[in-house]
């Protein structure tokens, strides 16, 4: 990987991380609402454009805008946010899911979509937040019908999000990065929904992806099975929990390495192996909240790079630069002090560091290195709960920390 890499994902309808991402950023930059790439550089997008923040079809039109102008310099990946919409060119027009409430399936589309958001996407607040942007943007009252038929629009050919995942993929690899959406797990590497078995390592992104746009070839056909189901039912089950858990360990867009309450590990043993026979020796997600700048764990070799900074305790985006020996991480945490420090850390390939571990005492990750030297501790309890505090640069221990 010769390219350098600027790496942002899960701005999720928050301008502002996607902003302060580019401010000051050597790599890529902002010009009103355009993304300047510089020379040699990539932007890699890890997808979840929406749904958080009043900014939703402006984050898409920016990406999208910047995918158009730097033929090759943009790589945009399919979030379950983002894809989950499809959902909406069934769901806006007669076919409602099938746990709505009869009651509710009995009243307006505004309240019928405010329902979905709320119980099946996990964006209660996404209607209210279309809303405000619609009237920001001078485009109608923001009355009911005027959200419900923006997000119509957006689903529909041409519009905002079908391009998005017109030029997007779940897969993409750049020398020895993987880069996916939520995770690699022993569960979906090497694995393709439909067809049996698995495929080399090697070859399994472009499998993966050539299954991703013959899905939606089918939604472009409104093609149904011999069950009269949407024939791209695939690729909603793909990017959704499984019914009745918080996980999809099959797929590469709603499966996580966590714990319960969200703390980043690595793949397993033999996942890393497979993945390092193949020379892929760092992965890196989004999906998985993690404070206020991304996390790294790194075991034998490998390091998983854990890059969601959704539920951060600031409106920052932080700033990841990525090569193939080397990654930086930059941006700005809150410790539970309250103290706002810098993050700013580089890390090469085999350099030995207590960064990416954790200490067994605690089960606290060393997330990262702030100015001044000191060590970023980090834990995440239940309801997103982060724990952030600062040590001295010299931890006690150090020999006894795990990945």
């Amino acid at each position: 990987m010769d390219t350098r890499i600027a790496y942002i994902t899960d701005v999720e309808g928050q301008w502002e991380r996607l902003a302060s991402f580019a401010r000051g950023n050597p790599w890529v930059s902002l010009d009103g609402d355009a993304l300047c790439l510089a020379p040699g550089v990539r932007l890699v997008f890890g997808g979840d454009a929406m749904d958080r923040g009043p900014a939703g079809r402006r984050v898409l039109a920016a990406l999208l805008s910047a995918h158009a102008r730097h033929p090759g310099q943009v790589v945009l990946l399919a979030g379950n946010r983002d894809l989950n919409k499809l959902r909406l060119t069934r769901e806006l027009c007669g076919h409602p899911p099938a746990r709505m409430p009869p009651e509710v399936c009995a009243t307006s589309r505004g309240e019928q979509l405010k329902w979905i958001f709320r119980h099946t996407m996990g964006a209660g607040a996404a209607f209210e937040h279309r809303r405000a942007e619609l009237r920001a943007c001078g485009l109608g009252a923001g009355a009911d019908d005027d959200v419900v038929d923006s997000f119509a629009e957006d689903v529909a050919p041409g519009g905002l999000v079908r391009r998005y995942l017109d030029a997007a993929v779940l897969a993409h690899r750049e020398g020895g990065t993987l880069f996916v959406h939520g995770g690699v797990t022993e569960e979906n590497l090497g694995r393709v929904p439909g067809l049996e078995g698995t495929c080399t390592v090697g070859g399994w992104p472009g499998e993966l992806n050539g299954w991703y746009r013959a899905q939606l070839a089918a939604v472009a056909a409104g093609a149904q099975d011999a069950e009269g189901r949407p024939a791209w039912f695939q690729l909603m089950a793909y990017q959704a929990p499984v019914p009745g858990t918080r996980w999809n360990q099959q797929s590469v867009v709603y499966g996580r390495t966590a714990d319960g309450d969200n703390n980043p590990h690595l793949p397993d043993a033999s996942t890393r192996e497979r993945l390092l026979g193949e020379g892929i020796h760092r992965v890196v997600v989004g999906h998985t909240p993690n404070g206020d700048t991304p996390s790294v764990v790194r075991e034998g070799g490998f390091e998983q790079l854990v890059a969601d900074t959704s539920h951060a305790r600031l409106e920052e985006g932080a700033q990841l630069y990525l090569e193939e020996t080397r990654f930086r991480v930059e941006g700005w945490t809150v410790l539970d002090s309250g103290e706002r420090r810098r993050v700013a850390f580089s890390l090469a390939r085999g350099e030995e560091s207590p960064i990416g571990r954790r200490l067994p005492s605690t089960g606290e990750l060393v997330k990262g290195q702030l100015e001044g030297g000191d060590y970023l501790l980090f834990k995440y309890g239940a309801g997103y709960a982060a724990f952030q505090r600062a040590v001295p640069p010299v931890l006690p221990g150090v020999e006894g920390l795990s990945g």
